[in-house]
C-alpha cells in the first residue's frame, strides 16, 4: 500500500482473540517497521530500544527491568511499531505544502496525515493564505516571539505539552512559560491521569503510584482495573506473567473481555511461541462502566463484616491507627450501602464480588492498578479514592508487594508534571525558581485543557503553542473544540509529523519540525540525551540513535531557547543559550529546583537510572493531617434511560494515542474498519438494531446541543450489558466539553449517554 493511501473501510469481523502477543505480534510489528523504513534502521532502532545508553521508547510509560535482567529485545509491538514510525524514511518537503492546501488536508484522515513521513523543514501559513509555505527558524521564531509580546496579557498564551517531550524540554517550556507571565500550562495529563492525582494527592499526600516493578513481580494479589495492558502498556503483561509463576493472582475488572488478560503468549519465551503461554485473569469482573465506586464500596463493607466476624483478623489496625484518619467516618458511611443498588451499578452478583473478598482475604500484598477506564468516568476521583480506601483497610501500602499503581499511558507525561508541567503547581515550586533564576513566577492558576478550550472560544486565550501531540484530536467535543483554535490569532506546533491539529490553525499558524526521541541530538559538536520519568518514578536517560530526518530539524530545547531569547531579551537572566549548547546545565538547575533530583547528573549516567523516593512507602503522608485519609464517596453511578447505552471510547490495537496504523483491532476481530460501535448482542435485540447495520451515535447531554458521529457499523459483541464501545478519536465529538469528572476536570470519555439512530442503507 503506498503510504499516500487510506485503508478502504471494508468491515469484516472475526471472532474475539483469547490470548495476545506470541509470534503473530512479531511478525506485525516487523511488517509495519519495515514498510516505514529500512532494515538497517530497524535494526538500530529495535536493538537501542529501552537499552542502557539507548533509545526510550516514545510510546507508553512502561518501566523497565534492571539492565542486569534485560532482555536484548526489551520492547512490545506497539513499541516497535511506534518508534519506527517516528523513525520512518517517509520526507514532508515543501513540495508537498505546495500541492495541499490547509483545507484540503484538514480533509483527510489522521491515518494519511501520519502516513506522510517526517517534516522537514519550518512552514507558515499567512492569514491571507490557504497554504503552507517555508520559512526560515529566525523569521518563525521572530514571529512567534513578536505575537507574545504583542499579547495584552501573558495569560492570553497557551502553552500546551503532550507525555512524549523530555524532562529538559519540558522544564524549559514551563520556566519560559513562567518567565514570560503565565501558569497556563495545560497537558495530556489533564485529559488522562488527572483523576489519579486529585484523589491520590488529597488521600495520600503523593500524586503518583507507591509501587515499583519488583513489588509488582511478587504481589499476591494484583487488580487490574479499566485498562487494557494487551495493546495500550503490552510490557506490563510480562510484569504479570512474572506475578503469576511467583504465586500470585490476577482479578480483572473492566466492561470487555480483553485478550491480553486472558493469555499471554511471552514472545520471548519458547511456551509463549509453541505453547499456551500464561493464563493471566483468575477472575474476570465484566463491569458495567462507571460501576468500579460501588464494587469498591461493596468490597470494603465486605471487609469490614469480615472484621466483625473475626475481630483483630481482618484489618490492620496497628496501620489504620498510627497512619490514617478518617476511619470511623468512613466506616459509618461503608455500612449504608444497598446491594440491590450495588448489583444496578456493576451488573455483578454479589457471588462474583464475595468471591474477590476471599481473594483479598488470602493475600499478604495487594496491588490496585488502574487507567482511565477509571479516571475519565465522571466519577473518578471518588473512585480512586474508594481505591486507597481498600488498599488502606489492610494495609496495603508502603510494604513490598502492595500498593497503588495508576499505569501511564505516554512516554513521559509523569515526568512532565514532576518538571512543573502543570497549571496549578505548588507554591514551593514556585518559590524554588525564583530563588535559582530571580523572577517571580506568576502565583494565578492557569487554565487546565478542558478550560483552555473555553478561553479560545470566548477570546480570553488568542495564542497557541503546542509541544508534542495532538491537541485538537486529543481533547472532547471535537467541533467545539476545533471553532476554538480557529478562533486563535496564532497557532504553533513542535512536531515531528503531520497531524489534525495542523490542519486547524489560527488566523496564522506555525508547524515547528523537530528531532524525534530516536535522532541523534548534536549540539556544538557534542552529542546530547535528554530523560524521562515512568510510570513508577524511575528516572533514566535516552539517547537518539540515528540520522535526523533534515538537516533543518532542531531539538524541542533549541527551539524553545532561542524563542525565549527572543521573546524575554535578557530579563530575567536565564542562560538560554549555555541550555541550548549542553543539556547538562539544564539538569544541573533541575537538580537545585525540582525536589529528589539532587545531583541529576552523576545518577543519571547510571543505565538503570535512578528511583525518585515517594514518600508513601516510608510513612511520610504530605497531607494537611500528617496522615492518610480516609474519605468518605458519595455512592453514584452512571445509568442510562431505557433505549440508551453508556459509550466508552478506547484505542484499536493497531493505533498510538489518537493516530491509527492500520484500520484493524485483531485482539477484538475488527478488521478493515474503524468506525463501528461493539455492542452486546441482547442489547441489540432489545434496540430493535441488527448486527453490522449502518448507524449514528448520538450523545445525550442537558445543553440540548445534538452532538453526532454519523456512519458507524454496529459490532455484536461481548461487552457488558448496557454498555457500548467505539475508538477515539472519531467519537471524540461525542464527549461534551462540560462533562467531565468530579474534581479533576477531566473529559468523561468513558462514560458518554448515547443513543443508536439506524441510517437507511444506500442503494
Amino acid at each position: 500500500m503506498s503510504r499516500r493511501e487510506d485503508p478502504v473501510d471494508d468491515l469484516k469481523v472475526t471472532a474475539p482473540k483469547t490470548w495476545a502477543t506470541g509470534a503473530p505480534a512479531v511478525g506485525h510489528a516487523l511488517q509495519y517497521s519495515l514498510s516505514q523504513t529500512s532494515p538497517r534502521r530497524t535494526a538500530l532502532t529495535l536493538l537501542n530500544l529501552n537499552q542502557g545508553k539507548g533509545i526510550d521508547c516514545p510510546g507508553c510509560a512502561w518501566p523497565d527491568p534492571d539492565p542486569k535482567h534485560r532482555p536484548m529485545n526489551e520492547y512490545c509491538e506497539n513499541g516497535a511499531k511506534h518508534v519506527n514510525d517516528e523513525a520512518t524514511s517517509h520526507r514532508v518537503t515543501r513540495e508537498f505544502f505546495q500541492q495541499y492546501s490547509v483545507s484540503e488536508l484538514a480533509e483527510k484522515s489522521d491515518y494519511w496525515l501520519n502516513q506522510q513521513g517526517r517534516l522537514t523543514e519550518p512552514v507558515v501559513k499567512r492569514s491571507d493564505s490557504d497554504f503552507y509555505e517555508p520559512i526560515s527558524w529566525d523569521d518563525a521564531l521572530d514571529l512567534l516571539a513578536a505575537e507574545l509580546r504583542s499579547l495584552d496579557s501573558p495569560n492570553e498564551a497557551l502553552f500546551y505539552t503532550s507525555g512524549r517531550v523530555s524532562n529538559e524540554a519540558a522544564f524549559l517550556l514551563q520556566l519560559f512559560a513562567r518567565a514570560y507571565g503565565t501558569n497556563n500550562l495545560p497537558d495530556c495529563s489533564n485529559m488522562c491521569h488527572e483523576s489519579s492525582g486529585s484523589a491520590m494527592q488529597e488521600t495520600l499526600g503523593v500524586g503518583k503510584g507507591t509501587v515499583s516493578l519488583d513489588d509488582l513481580h511478587h504481589s499476591d494479589l494484583i487488580f487490574v482495573i479499566g485498562q487494557n495492558p494487551g495493546t495500550n502498556h503490552p510490557r506490563m503483561l510480562t510484569a504479570l506473567e512474572r506475578a503469576k509463576h511467583n504465586g500470585g493472582e490476577v482479578v480483572a475488572v473492566n466492561p470487555l473481555p480483553e485478550a491480553g488478560l486472558m493469555r499471554f503468549k511471552n514472545p520471548q519465551k519458547v511456551r509463549g511461541v509453541l505453547g499456551r503461554g500464561t493464563a493471566i485473569a483468575d477472575q474476570f469482573l465484566q463491569i458495567r462502566p462507571g460501576g468500579d465506586l460501588a464494587l469498591f464500596k461493596a468490597l470494603n463493607l465486605l471487609l469490614l463484616e469480615a472484621e466483625d466476624a473475626a475481630p483483630g483478623t481482618v484489618l490492620d489496625h496497628e496501620f489504620i491507627r498510627t497512619h490514617t484518619t478518617g476511619f470511623e467516618e468512613f466506616a459509618r458511611q461503608a455500612r449504608e450501602l444497598s446491594w440491590d443498588e450495588v448489583h444496578a451499578a456493576t451488573g455483578l452478583t454479589r457471588a462474583e464480588i464475595e468471591q474477590v473478598r476471599d481473594r483479598v482475604l488470602a493475600s499478604n500484598s495487594v496491588i490496585a492498578c488502574w487507567a482511565m477506564g477509571l479516571t475519565q468516568q465522571k466519577h473518578g476521583v471518588a473512585t480512586i479514592r474508594e481505591i486507597v480506601n481498600f488498599l488502606m483497610l489492610r494495609g496495603n501500602l508502603g510494604k513490598p508487594g502492595a500498593g497503588a499503581c495508576p499505569v501511564r499511558g505516554h512516554s513521559n507525561v509523569q515526568g512532565d508534571r514532576t518538571m512543573g508541567i502543570w497549571e496549578r503547581v505548588p507554591q514551593s515550586f514556585l518559590d524554588s525558581l525564583e530563588a535559582e533564576f530571580g523572577f517571580t513566577p506568576p502565583k494565578e492558576h492557569g487554565w487546565d485543557s478542558v478550560d483552555s478550550i473555553r478561553a479560545m472560544l470566548d477570546g480570553r486565550a488568542r495564542f497557541f503553542l503546542g509541544v508534542a501531540g495532538n491537541f485538537v484530536r486529543a481533547t472532547p467535543d471535537s467541533e467545539v473544540t476545533e471553532k476554538a483554535m480557529r478562533q486563535c490569532r496564532l497557532t504553533a506546533h513542535i512536531s515531528t509529523k503531520l497531524n489534525r491539529s495542523h490542519t486547524v490553525c489560527g488566523e496564522t499558524a506555525l508547524i515547528l519540525p523537530t528531532l524525534g526521541r530516536s535522532d541523534r541530538d548534536v549540539q556544538d559538536g557534542v552529542e546530547q540525551f535528554v530523560t524521562v520519568e515512568d510510570s513508577m518514578s524511575m528516572v533514566h536517560a535516552s539517547f537518539g540513535r540515528l540520522e535526523p530526518a533534515s538537516e533543518a530539524l532542531l531539538s524541542e530545547v533549541a527551539i524553545l531557547s532561542r524563542l525565549a531569547r527572543r521573546t524575554l531579551g535578557e530579563d530575567p537572566a536565564i542562560p538560554w543559550e549555555e541550555f541550548e549548547a549542553n543539556y547538562d546545565a539544564i539538569r544541573d538547575r533541575i537538580s537545585r529546583v525540582v525536589p529528589d533530583f539532587e545531583d541529576f547528573n552523576r545518577r543519571v549516567a547510571d543505565p538503570a537510572g535512578f528511583p525518585l523516593p515517594n514518600p508513601v512507602n516510608s510513612g511520610d503522608f504530605r497531607t494537611p493531617s500528617g496522615k492518610a485519609v480516609f474519605s468518605s464517596n458519595e455512592f453514584e453511578w452512571l445509568s442510562a434511560p431505557d433505549g440508551y447505552l453508556v459509550l466508552q471510547s478506547l484505542r484499536s490495537h493497531d493505533q498510538w494515542n489518537t493516530i491509527p496504523y492500520a484500520n484493524d483491532d485483531r485482539y477484538r476481530g475488527i478488521h478493515d474498519a474503524r468506525r463501528v460501535v461493539m455492542v452486546n448482542p441482547a442489547d441489540l435485540d432489545e434496540l430493535g438494531i441488527a448486527d453490522r447495520s449502518a448507524v449514528d451515535i448520538v450523545s445525550v447531554w442537558h445543553d440540548g446541543v445534538e452532538r453526532r458521529a454519523p456512519n458507524f457499523r454496529v459490532v455484536g459483541y461481548p461487552a457488558a450489558r448496557g454498555s457500548a464501545a467505539a475508538y477515539y478519536p472519531e467519537t471524540n465529538v461525542l464527549v461534551p466539553l462540560d462533562s467531565v469528572a468530579d474534581v479533576s476536570n477531566t473529559p468523561t470519555s468513558k462514560g458518554v449517554i448515547v443513543r443508536l439512530e439506524p441510517v437507511a442503507e444506500e442503494g
